[in-house]
Order: C-alpha cells, then sequence, then structure tokens
C-alpha cells in the first residue's frame, strides 16, 4: 500500500514539473494585450486617477448648496426652553404667562423636524482649490498614459531578451554538437594514436564549458518568461516561446526631439499649474466669504408631527480677519512648494534632453557595432571551416581548432547581443520622444 501510494505522490510531483516546464507559443502583440488588461502597475496608476477625480468632485461643494435634515426630540424643564417650545408650536396661552408657571414650569416635550440648505456665493479660495484639483485630475490621467507607454517599451525589451535568449541556445546547442563530433574525432585519432591524452582531454573540457553555457542560456529563457509572466500578471510562469526570431529593425532618428507636449512632462506641467493654483487659493483665504442660508421647521408636541412650522432665510458675509499667522505660514508653504514644482520641472525637461542625446550616441554605437560584428562573424566562420576541415585531415592542432570553436561561438553570441542592443536603442529613442 505504502508503494503503491508513493508512486502516485511521484507521478503528481513529475507532472507538475512537467507542467512548469510547457512551453507556450506568444506573439508581441498578446503580451502587449495582456499587459494593458492585467498588469498591476497600470491598474494601480488607474486607481490614482480615480483619487484625483474623486478629489476634483470634491470640490463641487464651491457651486453645490449643502443640505441637511434632522428630527430632534426633547423634554425639558428649564423655563425659558419651556416657553420657547411652546412659542414654536404655537400653543402658548394667556395662562402661561403666569410668573409661577414661567418660573417653574411642568415638563414640556418638543419634537423638531428642521432642513437646513447652505449655498456658497463668492468663495474665491475654494475656486483655485477646484483648479488645482482638476490640475491634478488631469496630470494623474497623463502619468497612467506614459505607465502604459513605459509598459509598452518594458514589453518590447522583454520580448527582445527572450528572443536572445532562445538564440544564445540555439548557438550554444550547434556548439555542442560541434564539440561533440570534434571529441568523436579526437577519440578516434588518440585510439589511432595521431593525438595525444591531454589534447583528448582539451577537448572534453571543451565539451563542458559548452554544456555549462547552454544550462546557463536556458535558464535565461526561463529568467525571461518570468518576467513576462510578471508583466501580464499571469502566476502560471510557463515557458513562452517567442512566434518570431530576434531581427534587426531599422527607423529614422535624425529628426528625433523631445517634446514636451510627452506626457510625462506634461503631467509634471499640470502638477506645477496645480501647485500654483494652490498658492492663489491660500492668498484668497484672506477675502471675506458670502454664503447664503435657510431652513424650513416643523414643531409638534407629538412624534413626526408638524402642527406648526416657519422658515428662516438670509445671507453671510464672513471674514476671518486674523488667525495667529497660520494663513501666513501657509500661503509661505505653498509658495515653496510652487517654486520647487517649477525648478523640478526645468530638472526633468533637461534630464530628458540629456537621456535622449546620450540614448542617440547609443544607437549610433550599436549601428557601428553591428557592422563590425556582421563581419566578425563571418570571418570566424569561415575561419572554423577550414580549421575543421584541416583538424579531420590531421593537419590542424586540437588547440588551434578549440580556439576556432569558441570564437565562432563566442562571435555569434555577440552579433545576437548587439542586434539586440541595436532594436533596444531604437525602441528607447522612440519612448523618449513619443507624444
Amino acid at each position: 500500500m505504502k508503494k503503491t501510494v508513493s508512486i502516485s505522490l511521484l507521478f503528481f510531483v513529475l507532472s507538475l514539473v512537467l507542467h512548469s516546464q510547457e512551453n507556450v507559443a506568444i506573439t508581441k502583440n498578446e503580451v502587449l494585450t495582456k499587459v494593458s488588461e492585467n498588469n498591476t502597475s497600470i491598474k494601480i496608476s488607474e486607481e490614482e486617477f480615480k483619487q484625483a477625480k474623486a478629489d476634483f468632485r470634491q470640490t463641487n461643494a464651491v457651486f453645490l448648496p449643502n443640505i441637511t435634515a434632522s428630527h430632534t426630540a426633547i423634554a425639558t424643564t428649564n423655563p425659558l426652553m419651556a416657553f420657547g417650545s411652546k412659542l414654536n408650536q404655537e400653543i402658548l396661552t394667556q395662562n402661561d404667562f403666569n410668573p409661577a408657571l414661567l418660573n417653574d414650569p411642568s415638563q414640556i416635550e418638543n419634537y423638531a423636524t428642521k432642513f437646513e440648505i447652505q449655498q456658497p456665493l463668492i468663495n474665491v479660495d475654494g475656486m483655485f482649490q477646484r483648479k488645482a484639483a482638476k490640475s491634478k485630475m488631469e496630470a494623474m490621467a497623463l502619468k497612467t498614459e506614459r505607465t502604459q507607454d513605459y509598459l509598452a517599451f518594458e514589453v518590447e525589451k522583454a520580448y527582445m531578451q527572450l528572443q536572445l535568449a532562445y538564440k544564445a541556445v540555439d548557438v550554444l546547442e550547434t556548439a555542442l554538437e560541434a564539440a561533440n563530433a570534434n571529441k568523436q574525432l579526437a577519440d578516434n585519432s588518440f585510439k589511432q594514436g595521431y593525438l595525444q591524452r591531454a589534447d583528448v582531454l582539451n577537448v572534453e573540457v571543451r565539451v563542458t564549458e559548452v554544456k555549462n553555457q547552454l544550462q546557463a542560456a536556458k535558464s535565461n529563457v526561463q529568467n525571461a518568461s518570468n518576467y513576462l509572466s510578471f508583466l501580464m500578471n499571469d502566476d502560471t510562469y510557463v515557458v513562452y516561446t517567442p512566434s518570431d526570431e530576434l531581427e534587426v529593425t531599422t527607423t529614422t532618428i535624425a529628426d528625433k526631439s523631445i517634446s514636451e507636449n510627452r506626457s510625462d512632462i506634461k503631467a509634471m506641467q499640470l502638477a506645477s499649474n496645480a501647485y500654483e493654483a494652490m498658492n492663489k487659493a491660500d492668498k484668497m483665504a484672506f477675502l471675506p466669504r458670502l454664503n447664503a442660508f435657510g431652513s424650513y421647521e416643523l414643531y409638534d408636541d407629538q412624534i413626526f408631527q408638524a402642527d406648526a412650522n416657519g422658515y428662516l432665510f438670509g445671507a453671510q458675509l464672513s471674514w476671518d480677519v486674523f488667525q495667529g499667522s497660520k494663513r501666513f505660514g501657509k500661503a509661505q508653504k505653498s509658495k515653496a512648494e510652487y517654486e520647487k514644482s517649477k525648478l523640478e520641472y526645468k530638472q526633468y525637461v533637461s534630464q530628458s534632453h540629456l537621456e535622449l542625446n546620450k540614448a542617440k550616441r547609443a544607437f549610433i554605437d550599436a549601428e557601428n557595432k553591428l557592422q563590425l560584428n556582421t563581419l566578425a562573424l563571418e570571418q570566424s566562420e569561415e575561419s572554423l571551416r577550414i580549421r575543421t576541415n584541416r583538424f579531420k585531415e590531421g593537419l590542424e592542432k586540437t588547440s588551434d581548432l578549440l580556439i576556432a570553436e569558441t570564437q565562432y561561438a563566442q562571435k555569434q553570441l555577440e552579433y545576437y547581443q548587439t542586434i539586440f542592443e541595436y532594436n533596444y536603442a531604437q525602441a528607447y529613442l522612440q519612448f523618449l520622444t513619443k507624444e
């Protein structure tokens, strides 16, 4: 029985391992779609926008009235409250003016239903606070847009890394086949007395090195796949296979420049505008406010009854003349925050131009490097072909063949790495110059 359970458990574990290593073909467009729908960073950015939008909606109070309703029940023997309650209920009689009853009234019950409305008329600082909230909301919308742009760029890079990882596996698998073939030739030559044992050991070392490199390349495939899963918020963590191979792409970069309409730059400008509006709001807090108010009241000595009623309306002009220098300090703080935001905006734009110039130089360097590595790859391939043929005829040293074989594999890896760098430089330029 225990043996049967152990075998079942073993098969279950093996099935999990095989499932975790399942290869799934995927295109870059599929990754982009899943990232735009499921990525956590985008969802966080969207929630931040909703928060800013809710803050903006709160500023509707600058225009809209504040309406409240209440129902109050009291019982009292307080002379003033008892007399006033009877007066509100419209049940006051001549006997109630008796001094003895006025000074020592019986318990009176009063039930009041009250509807109140407060309507802002002039609230200058509130208007600027609303303007600041709107700028912040628009800035958060642009931040969400820039987050989506960045993740599209990140998908571009991650997908190319997956392509590069598979290219490395292909190169090293081919190198391993060649190394094993050379080992077979070396073994045969050693048996025939044409090679020393040291030459055979060198070939075996080369085979071991390639195996180790191949294992590392396969690990890179899994790492690149896991990162794509992370971007797509997919917890299955399967091994992805790119539907297309890593190839050279070409775009024009001569007229690329930083635009102030780029979403992140524009967002910083709007954030600075928000600080400016808040500073003006703090300054306008020194001005008076004008508000209208009104109420409608229902009274009775029975709950939820309304035998008596009355209304009240008016307007209030209020002015906080001095608050212990609190407003002065608040205005100074908002002024400093506004000046700081202007400096940060200027610094960010300057840094963006710096990044663009650096990216352009990196692209030119990658372009030159690609040309050189293409030529070097052709030369190393031809050198390996010649040395392999000579080695088969016994005219080439084992060490020279191993060196040629190593160089060819290295040049292949460098070539594909350069393609990655070239395409990445173009993608980064497009990201920097996107409006």
